[in-house]
């Protein structure tokens, strides 16, 4: 099993940018592919942007390139989203999710393919 926590989301001002941490435990962080998710309310969930397990590869929705950054430190166990010039459109629940399974870069951006997922850490961006 694994265990993912996310944390430093909050309410911040339109433009301003933020890191997003998903810390994981209970399997070796480097078998795992990682992927954020995001919901806004009334919405579906969608896909942000995925890391492959040692961080050569990624890939971004692209509603999201250019602001958002994917990382990972296989030595802390987690994995991180920078956004930056935050806009009000960003406001959602993000969700990081993970998978052991090896896939070409691009299959990561589907939310079937991972199987676990933390509880979500909640952006709100004012205007």
């Amino acid at each position: 099993q694994v265990q993912l926590a996310e944390s430093g989301g909050g309410l911040v001002q339109a433009g301003n940018s933020l890191r997003l941490s998903c810390a994981a435990s209970g399997r070796t962080f480097d078998r795992l592919a990682m992927g954020w998710f995001r919901q806004a309310p009334g919405k579906v969930r969608e896909f942000v942007a995925a890391i492959t397990r040692n961080g050569g590869s990624t890939t971004y929705a692209d509603s999201v390139k250019g602001r958002f950054t994917i990382t990972r430190d296989n030595g802390k166990n987690t994995a991180y989203l920078s956004i930056n010039s935050l806009q009000p459109e960003d406001s959602a629940v993000y969700y990081c999710a993970a998978t052991p399974a090896l896939y070409v870069t691009g299959r990561y951006r589907s939310e079937n393919v991972y199987d676990y997922w933390g509880q979500g850490t909640q952006v709100a961006v004012s205007s």
